[in-house]
């Protein structure tokens, strides 16, 4: 039995939920954001209410640990480590663009099985951030700043089909255009996302360091190029 609380503000939406065993028993979102500072310890709170009102002990938080905005994530990893200290439970951490994939795994069977994921963050202009996984989530390509022109992922699209997605996909529709790119809309990272990702790090014991956990703000990325905060 696992009861973990989990916390996403790397994008404009602000959510937290509450699963125990995989399953949800607690959401609250705002999509209209970005407010994070407003409105993160209130859902935290009424998560914590609704745990402790059905005799339900916390087992662990798991918070998104970018890429993606920086107040957003400083907001969300600081309200994480304080619950974790409070309640002395561990703290999970969860790349952002991994949550992105888990509503296409989900939802979206109709894909090809041999499709490459490349869930994308906006990096304003014509930049994102992206990373490239197999369907069992395993890195093909880390997590990088890309200038988004025509050919940027023609290394991958030519050996078969690649789903974009995120909110940083939507602009870059018109540019890639190869015939084995694909483009899911709607996807963005939400803590009911977390699930399965969180509960496969509570069993193999995968836990951050809380005193010195830092998310991933964006700026560690080859010298020279812009280092934004998104």
């Amino acid at each position: 039995m696992s009861c973990i609380l989990h916390i996403e503000t790397s994008t404009v939406t602000c959510s937290v939920a509450v699963s125990q065993d995989g399953q949800n028993i607690f959401t609250k979102e705002e999509q209209q954001g970005p407010s994070h500072n407003v409105l993160l310890g209130v859902f935290i709170d009424e998560a914590l209410s609704f745990a402790d009102s059905h005799g339900i002990p916390l087992d662990a938080v798991a918070v998104s640990r970018g890429p993606g905005s920086y107040t957003g994530l400083r907001v969300g990893v600081s309200m994480a480590k304080g619950v974790c200290y409070g309640r002395d439970v561990p703290l999970i951490g969860l790349p952002t663009l991994e949550i992105e994939c888990v509503p296409v795994l989900l939802y979206h069977d109709e894909l090809p099985e041999d499709a490459l994921l490349c869930p994308m963050i906006d990096a304003r202009r014509m930049e994102v951030y992206a990373g490239i996984y197999d369907r069992a989530l395993r890195p093909v390509r880390p997590v990088q700043a890309d200038i988004v022109e025509a050919d940027t992922y023609n290394e991958y699209l030519e050996r078969g089909p690649v789903c974009f997605f995120g909110e940083g996909a939507d602009k870059c529709r018109e540019t890639i255009t190869h015939p084995n790119a694909i483009f899911v809309k709607d996807i963005r990272p939400t803590a009911s996302m977390m699930f399965p990702l969180a509960e496969k790090a509570m069993a193999q014991q995968r836990f951050e360091n809380v005193a010195y956990f830092e998310p991933f703000y964006l700026k560690e990325f080859i010298a020279g190029k812009p280092k934004r905060m998104l």
